[in-house]
């Protein structure tokens, strides 16, 4: 049996709850708080007796807002070490924790909208930055950009979300960390493509399996083959996406009580980058990812977009849908300081996906870092963790973030 023990931490932990009485017409999560209106919970970490008034501690008037759309990130190296650093960090839920079947991801928007106001209206922070580490890169794009220049009125669905009405307050600057396109784009690339029937996934195109022990193709894989495959890909996102807008508008159309259909997507962890590190190449470990051995993970309970509903495919796993691609709303982010920090041995984020949002980025202040050797997580990586705790503070602190 095992013991726990509490860890001494240089800052303090401060749980934050924020409610508000929005209600969805279809449940979305499940227990207690998931029918009470919306409740999102988080913690500052701070150091300890300080507040954002306090002028003693780098930065302290000042908060890194890390929100992933699911994830919660109170434990991940960065932010923690940023904490112990005298740093103040508010790790943010959405009203979806650890739970993404039914993420609506223009909701999550609204969320982090509220975490963004409490920080500064209701907390005292003179400046948010936000940092967008993963999936919480795009969710960071698309924030500033709907804060900048808002638009969204409903949701891929067809449903009311008044983020444009929402009054959302711009971040004063993002770091875009670790980070992705968008979550959409990455399960794109990620769908296994042999796939034929999306109701029993043993049916595949020996042609697109890559997995299989007597695979067609084996690595080095040609240009043709690794451009067939994401056309197939891309194919088969299309279809499923025709079938939940089918679906919904079925359902729509029925008298009776079903509004939402829950359904699972099988092998969303496939890669021919993860068997040939000579496809988008960069430092990453060869026959490996983010999930462990890539063939497991394509069958397994974890994949992404395993568990999902018609709506929350629209809104957030979508090719055509979804609202959140990286480079359309990279270019509509103008006028805010944005510092970009690829890892170079990441095995998470494609070795695309950076430089496409660097290029797509309008901003005038954008700067572009990579930590060579660096993973997604910084696991075992002490210099590395360090070396991306420099690049922060000396961007922060060049452009008046942090500072007394």
């Amino acid at each position: 049996m095992s013991t726990g023990y509490v860890r001494e931490e240089p800052f303090v932990r401060l749980p934050v709850v924020l409610h508000t009485e929005s209600q969805p017409s279809v449940r979305e999560t499940y227990g207690f708080t998931g029918g009470h209106g919306t409740v999102l919970e988080g913690q500052l970490l701070r150091p300890p007796g300080s507040t954002p008034s306090t002028t003693s501690t780098p930065g302290a008037r000042t908060v890194f807002v890390f929100m992933h759309p699911t994830s919660t990130l109170n434990l991940l190296p960065m932010p923690t070490a940023l904490a112990a650093r005298g740093h103040h960090v508010l790790c943010a839920s959405s009203r979806y924790p650890k739970n993404d079947s039914a993420l609506i991801l223009e909701k999550v928007v609204l969320d982090l909208g509220s975490w963004v106001r409490w920080a500064k209206q209701d907390a005292g922070y003179e400046r948010v930055v936000l940092v967008g580490w993963s999936g919480g890169g795009s969710l960071s794009l698309l924030y500033q950009a709907e804060a900048l220049d808002p638009t969204i009125t409903h949701t891929p669905a067809g449903d009311p979300v008044d983020v444009a009405g929402a009054g959302l307050v711009p971040a004063d600057a993002i770091v875009f960390i670790a980070a992705h396109l968008s979550r959409a784009e990455t399960l794109t690339e990620w769908m296994d493509p042999s796939v034929l029937d999306e109701a029993d996934p043993s049916r595949r195109d020996p042609e697109l399996d890559i997995y299989a022990d007597d695979a067609v193709h084996t690595p080095p894989y040609s240009p043709d083959f690794v451009a067939a495959f994401r056309a197939a890909q891309r194919a088969r996102n299309r279809r499923i996406t025709d079938w939940a807008l089918e679906r919904l508008d079925a359902l729509r159309n029925d008298p009776g009580p079903e509004q939402e259909r829950p359904f699972l997507v099988h092998r969303t962890m496939c890669d021919v980058r993860w068997l040939d590190p000579a496809v988008d190449p960069n430092d990453r470990r060869p026959g490996w990812c983010y999930l462990g051995d890539p063939r497991t993970a394509n069958v397994g309970p974890v994949g992404l977009a395993r568990y999902t509903t018609l709506r929350s495919w629209l809104s957030q796993w979508s090719l055509e849908e979804s609202r959140a691609s990286g480079a359309r709303n990279a270019a509509r982010i103008t006028g805010t300081p944005v510092l970009q920090i690829e890892n170079s041995a990441d095995d998470a984020v494609p070795a695309t996906h950076n430089p496409t949002v660097a290029a797509a980025l309008a901003t005038e202040d954008a700067t572009y870092e990579v930590i060579a050797g660096a993973t997604h997580y910084y696991v075992d990586q002490p210099e590395h963790l360090a070396r991306c705790l420099e690049l922060i503070e000396n961007w922060a602190e060049a452009r008046g973030l942090i500072g007394p």
